[in-house]
């Protein structure tokens, strides 16, 4: 697959795919997405962080579980999933903190005694299905990861991207940084 097509398939996933609620929350998961990486550039993060923030809950976009299988009852571990579907094409700056991102929801709990009311609705239900906030030996292993900083950046983007009505730039404006970031496409053996 070559580079366009993978960029073409990304933006696909983002523009044809993304139409589905965020959750519980007034947004679809594409407003999600790119509010989070406006979050991100307004910040301004390297671009691996933007693209990250674009990209964190592509696992969403991958998976049949419908549009809230939290409320279900099911934890869709898109983070798993996104990471899965990215890790092929993309460097750790950009998949870490897409895997970690519901880590650092985890952590954040455990470290911030006011993080926890922050939540959203849908962030409290899922977050009851992944486990809760971290115990102390978790805190430290999360605090031992190379992107666990960007992770938890991510996280806090991600809280606060998702607000009704806001105007942010089209996908194709966010995926340039997704193009800067995308590996070089593996070219065939010679001969």
């Amino acid at each position: 697959m070559t580079q366009d097509q993978r960029l073409s398939q990304i933006a696909d996933l983002l523009t044809l795919k993304a139409d589905g609620n965020y959750g519980l929350s007034a947004i679809n998961q594409r407003q999600h997405a790119l509010q989070c990486a406006l979050l991100a550039e307004q910040a301004g993060c390297p671009d691996t962080l933007i693209a990250a923030a674009l990209l964190h809950d592509i696992g969403h976009m991958v998976h049949n579980l419908g549009e809230n299988p939290a409320e279900d009852g099911v934890d869709d571990q898109h983070e798993a999933l996104g990471h899965a579907f990215l890790a092929n094409w993309f460097g750790p700056a950009v998949t870490e903190p897409v895997r970690l991102h519901v880590a650092a929801k985890r952590y954040l709990c455990a470290t911030e005694a006011d993080y926890f009311a922050k939540l959203s609705g849908d962030s409290v239900l899922s977050l009851s299905l992944q486990g809760g906030p971290m115990s102390a030996a978790e805190v430290a292993a999360f605090d031992a990861m190379p992107h666990a900083a960007a992770a938890v950046q991510l996280r806090r983007f991600d809280e606060q991207a998702k607000v009704k009505g806001l105007q942010t730039p089209r996908v194709a404006h966010f995926m340039t940084y997704v193009a800067g970031c995308i590996n070089p496409p593996a070219t065939a053996a010679a001969v």
